[in-house]
């Protein structure tokens, strides 16, 4: 059962995430878009469940299939997504897949190769590179920005906040401490572990 704290901090969260929506698929918030703008807040949830059955993320799902509970980001920015978060994002390969992978860095970072033939680089606005989880992979076999380079910050379009790898092992996914944070309320509220095991049997 969530605190009241959690809950207010939720409903915040909730109708962030609402106007954020509305100005992101309809543009400028008027009078008009208030009906559009409760029912997201009313009927709306900020999270969904996204199966990974990717060698990519081992040891964070394991090597089998898991369920990540991921927190819906519809505008993803440099004001809520941090260096160090496990994000969703679009394949850039083919958009109608999602990948699930770790956000390394962003727009002015400056990015050097291991292989003395590549020029370091640095991220130009709205740019962010993302990597697999799984450190045993060399570069060439992992499927991340090593493969296809750097990625915008749009392609994300939500968080992984919660992990299922079995009906015995899971918890909360190693993130920023700021998304940690920002997280915990919607975790306390819309967590339903027995939903999570019943979409991983699928």
């Amino acid at each position: 059962m969530a605190s009241l704290s959690n809950w207010l901090r939720y409903a915040t969260s909730k109708v962030g995430y609402s106007i954020s929506l509305y100005q992101k698929t309809h543009g400028r918030v008027d009078a008009k878009s208030f009906d559009t703008i409760m029912k997201t807040i009313l009927v709306g949830k900020l999270t969904f469940l996204h199966q990974n059955k990717s060698e990519d993320l081992s040891p964070t799902i394991g090597t089998e299939a898991g369920t990540f509970l991921v927190r819906r980001i519809p505008h993803a920015d440099l004001t809520n997504v941090f260096v160090g978060d496990l994000v969703v994002l679009k394949d850039p390969m083919n958009s109608d897949k999602y990948l699930v992978r770790r956000l390394a860095a962003v727009e002015g970072h400056e990015m050097a190769s291991t292989d003395e033939k590549e020029e370091p680089f640095i991220l130009e606005d709205n740019e962010c590179w993302v990597l697999a989880d799984n450190e045993d992979l060399k570069p060439k076999d992992s499927y991340d920005s090593r493969s296809f380079g750097p990625v915008t910050l749009s392609d994300i379009v939500g968080r992984a906040i919660y992990c299922l790898k079995n009906d015995v092992d899971h918890g909360p996914v190693n993130n920023s401490d700021l998304s940690a944070s920002e997280d915990s309320p919607v975790l306390a509220v819309e967590l339903d572990v027995d939903e999570l095991k019943k979409n991983n049997r699928q």
